[in-house]
């Protein structure tokens, strides 16, 4: 569960609890019934403690988690790995090519992930690596684009052309996009 959220239930519980315990003091004093809830004391109700070591252990947890989000605050790490046409769009990407011909598209990694990170982006059309770029090493917040080839030599309907990004020289696809391409 995030943090934030265990402050937050936390907060909401001890909010219950206090409403709970004043309600309590309202009613009895309404109907006549001498309270024995002292803040300083236990009272002389088996309810009176269960309810103000209920608020102590909730009180001391939102403390506790309040703490913990403080010295410790979530951060997400993530690579942007996207895909544009050769104007910086979306709209005009290499939908139809003559086999033999190359399509290009802009190919921009941005890293996100708190430490200095090494790329590499491979070209896939119907599973064969038809390409690979090589980068260089990214630091936290830079970025990178570069325009990116791709030629089919056979033809058909809809063939997959994927970028596949890895990272830190590892076997394993670490983010994937890709493109339909009809080739004539």
């Amino acid at each position: 569960m995030h943090p934030a959220l265990v402050v937050v239930l936390a907060a909401l519980a001890t909010g219950f609890l206090v409403a709970l315990l004043l309600f309590t003091e309202k009613w009895e004093w309404e109907h006549g019934i001498e309270s024995y809830l002292e803040i300083l004391g236990w009272g002389e109700s088996i309810w009176d403690r269960v309810l103000l070591t209920i608020l102590a252990v909730v009180i001391l947890g939102t403390v506790g988690a309040f703490v913990y989000v403080m010295a410790k605050p979530a951060m997400d790490r993530f690579t942007e790995f996207y895909a544009l046409d050769l104007n910086g769009g979306t709209k005009d990407y290499p939908t139809q090519l003559m086999a033999g011909e190359e399509g290009e598209v802009v190919v921009g990694i941005i890293n996100r992930e708190d430490e200095t990170t090494t790329y590499r982006v491979e070209v896939r059309i119907d599973g064969v690596i038809r390409g690979k770029v090589e980068l260089a090493t990214l630091k936290h917040g830079e970025k990178w684009e570069e325009s990116v080839g791709f030629t089919s030599y056979t033809t058909g309907d809809k063939q997959k052309v994927e970028f596949l990004l890895y990272k830190q020289a590892k076997a394993e696809v670490y983010q994937r996009l890709h493109l339909l391409v009809d080739v004539q």
